[in-house]
């Protein structure tokens, strides 16, 4: 997929998986590179920033399987984020399917 087109919809993809269950940062990779092909690099300063942004806040959980584990749920003001984004997200969609059926 080209990078830039992944740049732009992994914000909406990350907050989307959030928003239905609180997840760790390698869990949200490993569910992401099922549809996109992602790497931790890329998702833990955007965990970070959407964190620092007050869309997503932490919390530490411990695991029967290794460390204690920092997982991620998505706040009220991300959650109004979250609306924003994929009501831009479908009418961006929505134009580029009328600009191929017109041409």
């Amino acid at each position: 997929m080209n990078a830039q087109y992944k740049k732009g919809v992994l914000e909406l993809c990350v907050l989307k998986l959030i928003e239905k269950t609180d997840l760790y940062g390698y869990e949200m990779v490993q569910k992401l590179s099922y549809y996109i092909e992602v790497t931790e690099s890329t998702i833990y300063p955007l965990l970070r920033r959407l964190t620092k942004e007050g869309y997503l806040e932490t919390y530490n959980k411990e695991s029967t399987e290794g460390p204690t584990r920092k997982y991620y749920s998505i706040t009220d003001k991300g959650e109004e984020y979250l609306a924003k984004l994929l009501k831009e997200w479908n009418q961006m969609v929505e134009s580029v399917h009328r600009l191929f059926e017109g041409v």
